[in-house]
């Protein structure tokens, strides 16, 4: 589910964006300049990965990025690298 979430560059997009820290969904449709309702899908795509948190304050939503899951993901690639780099040194 994680690497599925990351396949779509809106969702790229959407992550480079709250690098910068957290963003009401507001600030997202405008600046994204997708409908609510596409971004919306986007978002929950994100939240289900486990890859941003939200919070609701009042009527609107806001979203930053999850370090824990991002910790992970670095941890499984890293696992990745350790396993490519010692079967490219085997040798037939």
């Amino acid at each position: 589910m994680l690497f599925h979430a990351l396949s779509d560059a809106t969702r790229l997009e959407l992550l480079a964006r709250l690098k910068a820290g957290e963003q009401c969904v507001c600030e997202l449709t405008d600046v994204m300049r997708v409908g609510q309702s596409r971004l919306s899908f986007h978002l929950k795509v994100l939240k289900d990965a486990g890859l941003i948190l939200d919070r609701r304050e009042g009527r609107w939503m806001y979203y930053s990025i999850n370090p824990e899951t991002l910790d992970e993901l670095e941890d499984v690639l890293m696992e990745m690298k350790q396993v490519t780099r010692k079967s490219s040194a085997r040798c037939c």
